[in-house]
């Protein structure tokens, strides 16, 4: 079978052995259709954190085509799959911190999103994996992890309904942010510098403008979901005092919060990052009832343009990317 791995800073189609359902005992060996290509996968090419070989890609849409399981898939069910299993009993998932779980950050699927076979087990059986929707597409279905992990987001920031609430970054992450924002009845503002984004926002029901134009909305919370170290200022000149902000995207110099307008203006800053079993279903709900709208914002590429497909959105000429992997 084929697989898309890291070589260097580039994406590599290479040739490996098939997956054996024998080798594990029990899972599903799934066909994959597509997976959608997240800023994660781009963070790690480009900051080389991942060994070569690697497989990325975890926003993934399949097909199972083998199966030995106690739970009710069966083979030729199209599914989508999370790719990460909390314990759900160690301290950190006991207080619903999920995502810092040991036995979630071990867990994956195998080898990864962008292959043309992947082995899912038991355990993503029985938690993360649903079979999808008849209204909604492949395409539509692969937005199944990444707006979990909004979801994740806009629980802990523990909002009152009708609060005042701006997403900075207006990317694929941002609008998914910005839609369930709305879709639990917050006032949702979003800034960003392409005006593209600020454009397509807008048709969304997201109150957006340039980011150079939002600097006294003075909102209930702040929802970050853009890596520019800048908006790290943008958000504490929009935010009121005594509000939240929420950190969902990292920097690349890691510069923090100031002290001092933390202390003197009773800030909150929380970050939020993976979503847990729970949110992932609330998303599938999010997507199946259109509360949440995910049509026109990725652009498909065949299996043999993933590498275009990483360069064309880390230099911004698309929104997101699917990849199509099987025809």
């Amino acid at each position: 079978m084929k697989i898309a791995c890291v070589k260097d800073e580039r994406i590599i189609i290479e040739k490996t052995s098939e997956l054996n359902l024998k080798d594990w005992g029990s899972g599903a060996i799934v066909k994959a259709l597509g997976c959608g290509l997240c800023g994660s996968d781009i963070i790690k090419l480009r900051q080389k954190s991942v060994k070569n070989g690697t497989v990325l890609g975890h926003e993934i849409v399949g097909e199972i085509v083998e199966i030995n399981s106690k739970t009710n898939f069966q083979v030729g069910d199209k599914i989508v799959s999370a790719h990460h299993i909390p314990c759900f009993n160690c301290v950190y998932c006991q207080s619903e911190n999920y995502s810092m779980c040991s036995h979630f950050k071990e867990t994956n699927i195998i080898p990864g999103g962008f292959s043309e076979y992947i082995y899912l087990s038991e355990e993503h059986l029985q938690n993360v994996a649903i079979k999808i929707p008849d209204n909604l597409t492949e395409v539509e279905a692969s937005f199944y992890e990444p707006l979990g992990c909004c979801v994740r987001a806009i629980k802990r920031a523990d909002l009152k309904e009708n609060s005042k609430v701006l997403v900075i970054g207006l990317g694929s992450i941002g609008i998914l942010m910005g839609e369930a924002l709305k879709a639990y009845g917050m006032e949702v503002f979003g800034c960003d510098i392409i005006q593209e984004r600020i454009n397509f926002a807008n048709e969304l029901g997201i109150k957006a403008c340039n980011s150079a134009d939002a600097d006294n909305l003075n909102v209930d919370a702040v929802f970050m979901t853009s890596g520019a170290d800048v908006t790290i200022e943008l958000a504490l000149k929009t935010i009121r005092n005594g509000g939240k902000i929420i950190v969902f995207a990292s920097t690349p110099k890691n510069f923090g919060y100031a002290n001092n307008e933390i202390y003197y203006r009773e800030l909150s800053i929380m970050g939020s990052y993976s979503p847990s079993p729970a949110d992932l279903k609330e998303s599938m709900e999010l997507l199946k009832s259109s509360k949440v709208k995910v049509k026109n914002m990725s652009t498909t590429y065949d299996f043999a343009d993933i590498e275009k497909a990483f360069r064309d959105t880390i230099d911004n000429k698309i929104l997101k990317a699917y990849i199509k992997i099987a025809h």
